[in-house]
């Protein structure tokens, strides 16, 4: 499978398994799982023929892990970034003392003003380092990489869980403990 292939069919995966299973005709299960065989079928259907060596290659080879199978490799979910109400039944963890978010400088008088919020997502997504936060806030524009002072906001009782690719969740980041100055980037 090239790499132009790869990188579309992720994408496809994402929009089905994170947003729109029903573009599709798939309902995802509890804990957004998806049967593969209904999945692969449902691409068929829908115009995108893709075997399961193929599938496997895309979940192997996503650079941010974006896709899981279950443990007997039957069923596949997204590992975060859902839209529609998905419960993925991840435990509650204890975050780093400081975690990164990406976003657009353009988007900096709202965050300082509200502070991080889902938007359109289900929950805050946050990084450990601040390169791959910079990659997530250059796909929106100018980056801008703020820091979360992520062990105060778990001593005032935020909670926090670890996605499956290593992405740090929770639902709110208000703008005190936010840091971040415009244009430069990284702090």
């Amino acid at each position: 499978m090239d790499e132009k292939r790869t990188v579309k069919t992720s994408k496809r995966l994402s929009r089905i398994l994170r947003h729109d299973p029903g573009s599709v005709g798939l309902a995802l299960e509890e804990g957004g799982w998806v049967a593969v065989d209904a999945l692969l079928t449902a691409l068929a259907r829908h115009g995108t023929r893709l075997s399961r060596a193929e599938l496997d290659h895309v979940v192997m080879t996503n650079n941010k892990q974006r896709f899981g199978y279950d443990g007997d490799g039957r069923r596949i979910r997204a590992s975060q970034g859902h839209s529609v109400p998905v419960d993925l039944g991840l435990s509650e963890a204890e975050p780093p003392a400081v975690l990164f978010h990406g976003t657009a400088e353009r988007s900096l008088p709202a965050i300082f003003a509200e502070g991080l919020r889902p938007m359109n997502r289900q929950d805050v997504h946050l990084s450990t380092d601040v390169a791959t936060a910079l990659k997530v806030g250059a796909r929106h524009g100018r980056p801008v990489v703020l820091r979360v002072d992520a062990a105060a906001l778990a001593a005032a009782g935020h909670r926090f869980r670890r996605s499956d690719n290593g992405v740090w969740l929770t639902d709110h980041v208000p703008p005190t403990h936010l840091t971040g100055h415009p244009p430069t980037g990284a702090t």
